[in-house]
């Protein structure tokens, strides 16, 4: 009973996370402010919607072949439609299950290319590592260039260190309990635990033993590169946000991309905190609001769209003979 509540509670909870952003912008806003909002959407430039979904399925496919890097030097010859599919896939599962795509797209290369599950996952695992570090670069870079802006906004005068050292020894104690709770565990299931762990281990391992480090660390930036194109184009859609500087567009992507896990492929909460940023800098409510919704909306209808038909056309390409 408990499990089944901790498995509801997964799946509904980013929903209702979503949902409450979603009340909250309707809350903040009134009805001739929402009309104003759906107007700056409707007449928006969808030139630059159009090269932002671009952008966003270079990244998407950069991603796909960057992970044939991995499974390559782990010995498998994975298909790069494969690769591409599960990729998308992968985005749509998270739109309806937060951090599911994952899970996924190991299943769907080992369904069709067999690829050991634990080891395709240890692979993705280590991509969401690298990524993970380049985006806290990016938020370090980011909050360097407006700390000015921040300092004003949020009183900030000098750096407390208390809190990351009791994250620190958090850390350490949740790390200490599992070394004494897995030697009581069912023999079976602890088996099954030190294979996940054995396969995600090899998964990054790999990124040390791939051949071909140069193109891995270039379509690594090249992803990035690409995710902060489709993001800073959307400016050009409205005539009040072409003022927007650079750093705020920089600030105003991170703050997005740290959210979009919170909810389902970050409905109501990834538009909310974009918007509170562009604020910030001085862009008025209503196009600060619709500019969140634009980047969310343009990117989350190509994953509808592209996911939806690869789970059709990847049982085909599967076919003898077919390709």
């Amino acid at each position: 009973m408990k499990n089944q509540f901790i498995k509801i509670l997964k799946i509904f909870f980013p929903i209702l996370v979503g949902i409450l952003f979603i009340c909250l912008s309707i809350k903040e806003t009134t009805f001739e402010e929402r009309k104003v909002i759906i107007s700056n959407i409707i007449n928006s430039n969808y030139k630059f919607i159009l090269l932002s979904i671009f952008l966003g399925i270079l990244s998407h496919l950069s991603r796909a072949y960057r992970w044939l890097f991995l499974l390559r030097s782990m010995g498998y010859s994975p298909s790069i439609y494969n690769s591409i599919l599960s990729v998308f896939i992968a985005y749509l599962s998270n739109l309806a299950i937060p951090r599911s795509g994952e899970i996924a797209r190991a299943s769907v290369m080992h369904q069709y290319d067999d690829i050991p599950f634990e080891k395709g996952f240890g692979t993705i695992v280590a991509e969401r590592a690298i990524d993970l570090i380049i985006l806290c670069i990016i938020l370090i870079f980011a909050l360097f260039l407006n700390y000015e802006l921040l300092a004003s906004k949020f009183n900030i005068k000098n750096i407390n260190f208390d809190n990351l050292i009791i994250i620190f020894f958090l850390f350490l104690t949740l790390v200490f309990s599992i070394y004494l709770i897995l030697p009581r565990l069912n023999k079976n299931l602890r088996v099954k635990i030190s294979n996940f762990f054995l396969g995600i281990k090899e998964g990054l391992l790999a990124v040390f033993k791939m051949k071909k480090k140069v193109a891995y660390v270039f379509h690594t930036i090249f992803i990035w590169v690409m995710y902060f194109g489709m993001f800073y184009v959307i400016k050009w859609t409205l005539m009040e946000t072409l003022s927007l500087s650079p750093e705020a567009i920089l600030l105003g992507f991170v703050f997005g991309a740290i959210t979009i896990s919170a909810s389902n492929g970050g409905i109501g909460i990834y538009p909310y905190s974009v918007s509170l940023v562009l604020i910030s800098y001085g862009i008025s409510k209503e196009p600060s609001i619709a500019f969140g919704w634009i980047i969310w909306s343009s990117q989350t209808l190509m994953i509808l769209v592209l996911g939806s038909l690869s789970f059709f056309v990847l049982p085909l390409i599967n076919k003898k003979n077919f390709l």
